[in-house]
C-alpha cells in the first residue's frame, strides 16, 4: 500500500472481511487523494511518499456523517501495517471507547503513524487508558491531540505514567478532558525527567483547591526540565502567588518558548512579577496573558520590560485584561524601542481614543502588520477608531478552514499546537 489506489483496495478488502459497508467518507478522501496524485503526475511532479489521512467530521465540503466506534475496526486492519499513512486527523467524530480500543491496536502494530489527531471526539476514561496503554510500545508516534475528550483522572493517571516509559512523543494535547489535582501534579512529577516530551496542553483542569498546588508542581518542574519548549495552562485559578511562583523558576529555565497563562486570574501585581522575568530576556517567544485582569499598571509594568530589557519575546497577547488607554499606549511606545515585538493582540480592552491613535500609527508606519495584530484603525469624522480582526494567536486551534489562503498558511506555519 504504497499509493491511494493501493490504500483504497484494501480498505474494501477490510470492510468485507469483517462484514461491513465501507464508509463513503472514508472512501472519498482516499479516492480524493488519488486524484490529487493523478494531477501531480500529469503535471510532471513526482508523487507523495506519504499520505496524512484527514477525516474530520466537521468538513461539511466533503461529509455528512461523522465516524463512529464501528468505522474504527476496518480502519485498524487497514492501516496496520501500512507505510503509507503517516498521520491521520479524526476531530469531531463520534469515536467513543471501543473506537478507541481498536485504534490502540493500531498504535500497538502501526510501523508509520507519526501524528493522531482525536480531538472533540467521546472518548472516555477507558478509552483514554487503552490508548495510553499502548504508547508503552509505539515508537513512530510523534503527536497526540486528546483535547476534548472526557477521559477524566484516570485516563490523564495513565498517560502520565506512560510518559515515564515512552521516549518518541513530543507533543500532548490533553486540554480540556477533565483532569484533576492529581493527574495534574502527576503530570508536573513524570515531566521532571522526561526528555522528549516538547509541547503539553492541560488547560482546564477540574481543580476544587484555591492553594494553586498545580501551579506551584508545574513552577519546579520548569526549574528542572531542559526539553519542553511549550507550555499551556489556561483556566487555572491561577493568581498572582502562582505567577510569581512560575517566574521564580522560569528565570532558570532556557528551553520553554511558549508560556499560555490565559483565562487566569492574573492582576497587576502578577503582571510585575511576569516583567520581572521579561527583564532577564530569557528564550520565552511567546506570552499569552488574555482574559486576566493586569489593568494599567499591568500593561505598563510589561511595557517598561519590553522597551529597555527584552528581544527575544515576537508574540504578546494582552486581550480583555480591562486595560485603558495609558496601558496601551504605553505597549505601543515599547514597540518603538523593540524591534523583537512583532506581534500583539490587544482586543477586549478599554480602546480610547489615544490607544487607537497610538496603534494607527504603529500600522501606518508599518511597525505593526494586520496581519499581526487582531485591531484594524479607521478613522470616522477625524476621530480614529480600532475594529476587531480574527487573527488571534490560536486561530486555528478548534476549527481549521478548508478553503482560501489560511489553507496555505496552516501547511507552512507550524510553530502552535
Amino acid at each position: 500500500m504504497t499509493d491511494p489506489s493501493g490504500l483504497l483496495s484494501r480498505y474494501n478488502e477490510a470492510c468485507e472481511e469483517v462484514g461491513q459497508d465501507p464508509s463513503p467518507f472514508i472512501c472519498k478522501v482516499i479516492d480524493m487523494e488519488r486524484e490529487d496524485q493523478m494531477l501531480r503526475e500529469k503535471q510532471g511532479k513526482e508523487p507523495t511518499e506519504y499520505m496524512d489521512l484527514n477525516l474530520p467530521g466537521n468538513n461539511y465540503l466533503i461529509t455528512e456523517t461523522r465516524l463512529t466506534d464501528s468505522d474504527m475496526l476496518p480502519l485498524f486492519h487497514t492501516l496496520k501495517n501500512s507505510t503509507y499513512v503517516q498521520s491521520i486527523d479524526m476531530r469531531y467524530n463520534n469515536i467513543g471507547d471501543e473506537g478507541a480500543k481498536h485504534i490502540a491496536k493500531l498504535l500497538e502494530e502501526t510501523v508509520m503513524l507519526r501524528s493522531l489527531n482525536l480531538m472533540c471526539n467521546e472518548i472516555g476514561p477507558e478509552g483514554g487508558r487503552a490508548i495510553a496503554n499502548a504508547l508503552q510500545t509505539n515508537e513512530t508516534l510523534v503527536s497526540l491531540k486528546m483535547n476534548g475528550n472526557k477521559i477524566g483522572n484516570k485516563g490523564g493517571m495513565a498517560f502520565a505514567g506512560i510518559l515515564q516509559v515512552n521516549t518518541t512523543l513530543e507533543e500532548l494535547d490533553l486540554g480540556d478532558t477533565d483532569q484533576a489535582t492529581e493527574s495534574v501534579i502527576a503530570f508536573a512529577t513524570v515531566l521532571n525527567q522526561n526528555k522528549s516530551l516538547r509541547h503539553f496542553n492541560c488547560n482546564r483542569p477540574l481543580l476544587f483547591s484555591h492553594q494553586e498546588e498545580t501551579t506551584v508542581h508545574m513552577a519546579r518542574m520548569l526549574k528542572v526540565n531542559k526539553t519542553l519548549t511549550e507550555l499551556h495552562l489556561q483556566k487555572y485559578d491561577m493568581r498572582d502567588f502562582g505567577a510569581e511562583r512560575l517566574v521564580e523558576t522560569l528565570v532558570e529555565n532556557l528551553s520553554l518558548r511558549y508560556l499560555d497563562l490565559s483565562c487566569n486570574r492574573i492582576t497587576r501585581d502578577g503582571a510585575k512579577h511576569i516583567s520581572r522575568l521579561l527583564k532577564r530576556n530569557t528564550p520565552l517567544q511567546i506570552l499569552d496573558l488574555g482574559y486576566n485582569r493586569i489593568e494599567d499598571d499591568g500593561a505598563k509594568y510589561i511595557a517598561e520590560a519590553l522597551g529597555d530589557f527584552n528581544n527575544s519575546l515576537s508574540h504578546l497577547v494582552i486581550t480583555s485584561n480591562q486595560i485603558r488607554g495609558a496601558g496601551l499606549c504605553a505597549i505601543a511606545k515599547s514597540m518603538k524601542s523593540n524591534i523583537s515585538l512583532t506581534n500583539v493582540y490587544i482586543w477586549g480592552n478599554d480602546l480610547e481614543t489615544p490607544a487607537c491613535v497610538s496603534f494607527n500609527d504603529l500600522v501606518e508606519s508599518g511597525r505593526l502588520e494586520l496581519p499581526n495584530t487582531d485591531v484594524q484603525p479607521y478613522v470616522v469624522d477625524g476621530v480614529v477608531y480600532l475594529s476587531e480582526l480574527s487573527h488571534g494567536i490560536r486561530r486555528h486551534y478548534y476549527w481549521t478552514p478548508f478553503y482560501g489562503p489560511d489553507v496555505e498558511d496552516q501547511k507552512s506555519k507550524s510553530i502552535l499546537m
